[in-house]
C-alpha cells in the first residue's frame, strides 16, 4: 500500500511555479536586505513569472483541476487530458476562455440558499 492516502496535488505546473517562486521571493528578499528597489522589483517580476509559467502549464494540462482526481491520477507525470476543454470551476481556465459551455452554478441575491444550474445555452 502507498504511503499516500489521499491526493496531494502534486503537479509538474504546481512544482515548477513553487520553484519559480522560491527563486523570486529570495531575490525580492535580498533586494529588501540590500535596500535596492531594483533588485527587489526583479524578485517580485519573477513572482509574476512563476504564476504565468504555472498557468500555462496548467492549460497544456501539467496541472490538475479543481477537485480529487482519481487514485490513478495521482502521479506527477500523468497529464490531464481533460485541460484542452477546461475545467469546470476552474478559474484559471474561464480566464483563458475554456469551459465556456459546461454548466455552472449560479447564486443570486435572492436565493442565497438555492442553487440553480444555469448553461451557456439558457443564457445565464
Amino acid at each position: 500500500m502507498s504511503g499516500h492516502l489521499y491526493d496531494e496535488g502534486h503537479t509538474v505546473a504546481g512544482w515548477t511555479g513553487f520553484f519559480i517562486a522560491t527563486i523570486g521571493s529570495a531575490v525580492a528578499g535580498a533586494g529588501v536586505v540590500m535596500a535596492s528597489v531594483p533588485v527587489t522589483g526583479g524578485g517580485v517580476a519573477i513572482v509574476a513569472v512563476s504564476v504565468l509559467v504555472t498557468w500555462a502549464l496548467h492549460l497544456n494540462g501539467w496541472g490538475k483541476p479543481p477537485g480529487r482526481r482519481p487514485r490513478g491520477e495521482w502521479g506527477l507525470r500523468v497529464r490531464d487530458r481533460g485541460a484542452r476543454e477546461g475545467h469546470p470551476g476552474c478559474v484559471g481556465c474561464r480566464l483563458a476562455g475554456r469551459g465556456r459551455g459546461t454548466a455552472a452554478v449560479v447564486r443570486s441575491a435572492s436565493t442565497a440558499g438555492d442553487a440553480e444550474p444555469v448553461t451557456a445555452e439558457s443564457g445565464g
